[in-house]
Protein backbone atom coordinates (compact mmCIF):
# COMPACT_ATOMS: atom_id res chain seq x y z
CA UNK A 1 0.00 0.00 0.00
CA UNK A 2 2.81 2.76 -0.86
CA UNK A 3 4.33 2.20 2.37
CA UNK A 4 7.50 4.30 1.46
CA UNK A 5 5.71 7.10 0.11
CA UNK A 6 3.35 7.42 3.06
CA UNK A 7 6.82 6.97 5.23
CA UNK A 8 8.47 9.64 3.38
CA UNK A 9 5.79 11.99 2.96
CA UNK A 10 4.77 12.14 6.77
CA UNK A 11 8.24 12.37 7.41
CA UNK A 12 9.30 15.30 5.40
CA UNK A 13 6.42 16.94 5.85
CA UNK A 14 6.77 16.83 9.21
CA UNK A 15 10.08 17.94 9.08
CA UNK A 16 8.87 21.35 8.08
CA UNK A 17 6.51 21.97 10.39
CA UNK A 18 8.56 20.77 13.08
CA UNK A 19 11.34 22.79 11.72
CA UNK A 20 8.98 26.13 12.01
CA UNK A 21 7.84 24.82 15.60
CA UNK A 22 11.42 24.58 16.65
CA UNK A 23 12.65 28.34 15.73
CA UNK A 24 9.71 29.12 18.07
CA UNK A 25 10.71 27.35 20.79
CA UNK A 26 14.28 28.61 20.35
CA UNK A 27 12.90 32.11 20.49
CA UNK A 28 11.03 31.74 23.57
CA UNK A 29 13.75 29.55 24.90
CA UNK A 30 16.32 32.59 24.34
CA UNK A 31 13.92 35.54 25.71
CA UNK A 32 12.38 34.09 28.32
CA UNK A 33 14.16 31.12 29.17
CA UNK A 34 14.41 27.13 28.53
CA UNK A 35 11.79 26.13 31.17
CA UNK A 36 8.57 28.13 29.61
CA UNK A 37 9.64 26.89 26.55
CA UNK A 38 9.52 23.33 26.98
CA UNK A 39 6.79 23.96 29.24
CA UNK A 40 4.89 25.46 26.53
CA UNK A 41 6.02 22.97 23.93
CA UNK A 42 5.26 19.82 26.24
CA UNK A 43 1.56 20.87 27.03
CA UNK A 44 1.12 21.45 22.95
CA UNK A 45 2.13 17.77 22.64
CA UNK A 46 0.42 16.81 24.99
CA UNK A 47 -2.77 18.65 23.52
CA UNK A 48 -2.11 16.82 19.82
CA UNK A 49 -1.66 13.51 21.20
CA UNK A 50 -4.80 13.28 22.89
CA UNK A 51 -6.56 14.86 19.59
CA UNK A 52 -4.58 11.33 17.71
CA UNK A 53 -6.30 9.18 20.06
CA UNK A 54 -9.29 10.14 20.13
CA UNK A 55 -8.91 10.72 16.19
CA UNK A 56 -7.26 7.39 14.77
CA UNK A 57 -10.53 4.99 16.53
CA UNK A 58 -13.02 7.32 14.72
CA UNK A 59 -11.55 6.58 11.05
CA UNK A 60 -12.67 2.59 12.19
CA UNK A 61 -16.13 3.09 11.68
CA UNK A 62 -15.71 4.62 8.29
CA UNK A 63 -16.08 2.85 5.05
CA UNK A 64 -12.49 2.77 3.42
CA UNK A 65 -13.44 3.88 0.33
CA UNK A 66 -15.12 6.57 1.94
CA UNK A 67 -11.84 7.13 3.68
CA UNK A 68 -9.99 6.99 0.50
CA UNK A 69 -12.12 9.37 -1.18
CA UNK A 70 -12.44 11.94 1.72
CA UNK A 71 -8.48 11.75 2.55
CA UNK A 72 -7.75 11.66 -1.23
CA UNK A 73 -9.59 15.34 -1.79
CA UNK A 74 -8.43 16.82 1.52
CA UNK A 75 -4.37 15.65 0.28
CA UNK A 76 -4.86 17.85 -3.24
CA UNK A 77 -6.14 20.67 -1.59
CA UNK A 78 -3.52 20.63 0.80
CA UNK A 79 -1.03 19.37 -1.30
CA UNK A 80 -1.37 21.15 -4.19
CA UNK A 81 -1.47 24.54 -1.94
CA UNK A 82 2.55 23.52 -0.82
CA UNK A 83 3.08 23.19 -3.87
CA UNK A 84 1.62 26.34 -5.32
CA UNK A 85 3.30 28.30 -3.22
CA UNK A 86 7.06 26.45 -3.82
CA UNK A 87 6.08 26.99 -7.39
CA UNK A 88 6.30 31.01 -6.72
CA UNK A 89 9.38 31.05 -4.59
CA UNK A 90 11.34 28.40 -7.53
CA UNK A 91 10.22 31.23 -9.61
CA UNK A 92 11.25 34.28 -7.82
CA UNK A 93 6.95 35.13 -7.71
CA UNK A 94 7.14 34.91 -3.68
CA UNK A 95 10.02 35.47 -1.16
CA UNK A 96 11.87 32.28 0.36
CA UNK A 97 10.86 31.67 3.97
CA UNK A 98 14.32 32.54 6.38
CA UNK A 99 14.64 31.02 9.61
CA UNK A 100 16.86 33.37 10.75
CA UNK A 101 14.41 36.15 9.93
CA UNK A 102 11.70 34.63 11.72
CA UNK A 103 13.67 34.01 15.19
CA UNK A 104 14.91 37.49 15.27
CA UNK A 105 11.45 38.85 14.87
CA UNK A 106 10.01 36.40 17.26
CA UNK A 107 12.90 37.23 19.77
CA UNK A 108 12.10 40.93 19.45
CA UNK A 109 8.40 40.70 20.15
CA UNK A 110 9.14 38.58 23.22
CA UNK A 111 11.50 41.15 24.32
CA UNK A 112 8.72 43.64 24.82
CA UNK A 113 6.58 41.03 26.92
CA UNK A 114 8.66 38.42 28.71
CA UNK A 115 5.62 36.67 30.33
CA UNK A 116 3.92 35.78 26.73
CA UNK A 117 7.05 33.22 26.62
CA UNK A 118 5.01 30.40 27.52
CA UNK A 119 1.93 31.17 25.50
CA UNK A 120 4.01 31.89 22.36
CA UNK A 121 5.64 27.97 22.88
CA UNK A 122 2.36 26.45 23.30
CA UNK A 123 0.76 28.10 20.34
CA UNK A 124 3.78 27.90 18.19
CA UNK A 125 3.83 24.15 18.77
CA UNK A 126 0.33 23.15 18.72
CA UNK A 127 -0.14 25.07 15.72
CA UNK A 128 2.65 23.77 13.67
CA UNK A 129 1.77 20.12 14.88
CA UNK A 130 -1.98 19.98 14.13
CA UNK A 131 -1.10 20.18 10.39
CA UNK A 132 1.42 17.58 11.75
CA UNK A 133 -1.60 15.85 13.06
CA UNK A 134 -3.96 16.35 9.75
CA UNK A 135 -1.17 15.10 7.95
CA UNK A 136 -0.72 11.82 9.64
CA UNK A 137 -4.09 11.10 9.37
CA UNK A 138 -4.96 12.13 6.05
CA UNK A 139 -1.38 10.42 4.56
CA UNK A 140 -1.75 7.69 6.26
CA UNK A 141 -5.56 7.21 7.30
CA UNK A 142 -7.08 6.34 3.85
CA UNK A 143 -5.65 2.77 4.97
CA UNK A 144 -6.03 1.45 7.85
CA UNK A 145 -2.70 -0.34 7.35
CA UNK A 146 -0.49 2.61 6.51
CA UNK A 147 -1.84 4.75 9.56
CA UNK A 148 0.88 3.21 11.34
CA UNK A 149 3.53 4.15 9.14
CA UNK A 150 2.48 7.65 8.56
CA UNK A 151 2.94 7.76 12.52
CA UNK A 152 6.72 6.59 12.02
CA UNK A 153 7.62 8.81 9.67
CA UNK A 154 6.21 11.87 11.91
CA UNK A 155 8.02 10.61 15.22
CA UNK A 156 11.42 9.95 13.41
CA UNK A 157 10.59 13.39 11.92
CA UNK A 158 10.12 14.79 15.70
CA UNK A 159 13.45 13.06 17.02
CA UNK A 160 15.51 14.07 14.20
CA UNK A 161 14.45 17.89 14.61
CA UNK A 162 14.56 18.25 18.22
CA UNK A 163 17.95 16.37 18.79
CA UNK A 164 19.19 19.16 16.07
CA UNK A 165 17.76 22.07 17.76
CA UNK A 166 19.01 20.87 21.31
CA UNK A 167 22.19 19.95 19.71
CA UNK A 168 22.75 23.36 17.24
CA UNK A 169 20.38 25.68 19.81
CA UNK A 170 20.20 28.07 16.78
CA UNK A 171 17.45 27.88 14.47
CA UNK A 172 18.08 25.78 11.62
CA UNK A 173 18.65 27.65 8.59
CA UNK A 174 20.78 25.52 6.79
CA UNK A 175 17.75 22.86 6.49
CA UNK A 176 16.37 23.31 3.05
CA UNK A 177 13.04 24.10 3.92
CA UNK A 178 11.92 25.74 0.57
CA UNK A 179 12.92 22.34 -1.34
CA UNK A 180 11.18 20.00 1.28
CA UNK A 181 7.84 22.24 0.82
CA UNK A 182 8.48 21.56 -2.77
CA UNK A 183 9.23 17.79 -2.73
CA UNK A 184 6.31 17.98 -0.26
CA UNK A 185 3.67 19.45 -2.03
CA UNK A 186 4.36 16.56 -5.05
CA UNK A 187 4.04 14.03 -2.90
CA UNK A 188 0.94 14.80 -0.90
CA UNK A 189 -0.72 15.94 -4.40
CA UNK A 190 0.22 12.91 -6.09
CA UNK A 191 -0.89 10.41 -3.32
CA UNK A 192 -3.94 12.88 -3.05
CA UNK A 193 -4.87 11.94 -6.63
CA UNK A 194 -3.91 8.27 -5.79
CA UNK A 195 -6.30 7.95 -3.10
CA UNK A 196 -9.31 9.76 -4.37
CA UNK A 197 -8.83 7.77 -7.54
CA UNK A 198 -8.96 4.37 -5.77
CA UNK A 199 -11.77 5.46 -3.54
CA UNK A 200 -13.72 5.54 -6.78
CA UNK A 201 -12.85 3.03 -8.13
CA UNK A 202 -10.24 4.08 -10.87
CA UNK A 203 -7.87 0.55 -11.86
CA UNK A 204 -4.05 2.43 -11.35
CA UNK A 205 -1.76 1.44 -14.14
CA UNK A 206 1.11 -0.71 -12.61
CA UNK A 207 -1.34 -0.68 -9.45
CA UNK A 208 0.93 0.67 -5.95
CA UNK A 209 3.26 2.31 -8.33
CA UNK A 210 1.26 4.51 -9.97
CA UNK A 211 2.26 6.70 -7.35
CA UNK A 212 5.46 7.29 -8.98
CA UNK A 213 4.18 8.22 -12.31
CA UNK A 214 1.88 10.58 -10.96
CA UNK A 215 4.83 12.22 -8.71
CA UNK A 216 6.75 12.22 -12.20
CA UNK A 217 3.73 13.71 -13.80
CA UNK A 218 3.08 16.47 -11.37
CA UNK A 219 6.44 17.42 -10.83
CA UNK A 220 7.31 17.78 -14.63
CA UNK A 221 4.02 20.17 -15.19
CA UNK A 222 5.30 21.67 -11.53
CA UNK A 223 8.58 22.75 -13.49
CA UNK A 224 7.61 23.85 -16.56
CA UNK A 225 5.26 26.04 -14.41
CA UNK A 226 8.47 27.67 -12.56
CA UNK A 227 10.02 27.88 -16.46
CA UNK A 228 7.06 29.62 -17.60
CA UNK A 229 6.73 32.43 -14.67
CA UNK A 230 10.23 33.15 -15.02
CA UNK A 231 9.99 34.14 -18.53
CA UNK A 232 6.75 36.09 -18.04
CA UNK A 233 7.11 39.49 -16.92
CA UNK A 234 5.79 40.05 -13.62
CA UNK A 235 2.19 41.77 -13.08
CA UNK A 236 4.20 44.37 -10.98
CA UNK A 237 6.68 45.67 -13.39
Amino acid sequence: MNLWAVVTASFLASSVEMVEALTIVLAVAYTSGWRPALQGAIAALVALAAMVAIGIPLLHFVPEAWLQIVIGAFLVWFGWGWLQKAVLRASGRKAHRNEDAVYTREVARLHEDRRAGLATAFNGVFLEGLEVVLIVLAVGGASRASLGWAVVGATLALILVTAAGFVVRAPLARVPENVLKYAVGVMLTSLGIFWLGTGLGVSWPGSDLAVLWLAGAILAASLIAVRTLQHVRSPAH
